[in-house]
């Protein structure tokens, strides 16, 4: 068993309302075939929009996808898909809101899915450094961003890095404005 199936396998998604109105327990199957892990042994893309996050709020499984997503870096899957955990990944700490059911019982979300991902933060500067893939390091760097409390690091990756940092990133037009 592989890192990112220990992480889904831990997760109680039949007890978490999906945005589909549902059982989030269908996001266990579309995460491992995110990750190369289902039927196919291959990356499929799958979209959890509308189901895990939207524009306009998260809803319940964020957290737990958060933590799927940082193991999911921390695992041995192909590029493809590291590069769609990375954006799944940004879309959970860049929510601004926390569905109504969710908010109801004191929950939010978006500082939920924040805090897990300041535990990978060095994940994430491993992806900035390896210089893989421009689309992932630019994600993962956008990421850095938002739940980097260390700007003066963050300041010096972005010194360091700035060959192969996409220009948003570079020039400070993708900071958060923490």
């Amino acid at each position: 068993m592989r890192l990112i199936e220990m992480e889904i396998a831990r997760q109680g998604w039949k007890g978490m309302q999906c945005g589909c109105g549902g059982s989030a327990e269908h996001l266990a199957r579309d995460l491992l075939q995110l990750a190369g892990r289902g039927p196919r042994q291959e990356p499929s893309h799958v979209s959890l929009e509308e189901h895990v996050w939207s524009p306009a709020v998260l809803w319940e499984p964020a957290p737990a996808v958060t933590s799927v997503a940082l193991a999911a870096l921390a695992d041995d899957v192909a590029p493809t898909a590291r590069e769609w955990f990375l954006d799944l990944l940004q879309h959970m700490v860049a929510g601004e809101g926390t569905d109504s059911a969710t908010a109801q019982r004191g929950l939010d979300l978006p500082e939920l899915c924040r805090d897990l991902a300041v535990q990978g933060l060095w994940l994430l500067y491993e992806e900035v450094m390896s210089n893989r893939s421009l689309r992932a390091v630019g994600t993962a760097f956008e990421v850095l961003t938002v739940v980097e409390p260390d700007r003066v690091r963050l300041q010096r990756v972005r010194e360091v890095a700035a060959h192969w940092l996409p220009v948003c990133c570079r020039t400070g037009l993708c900071d958060d404005d923490y």
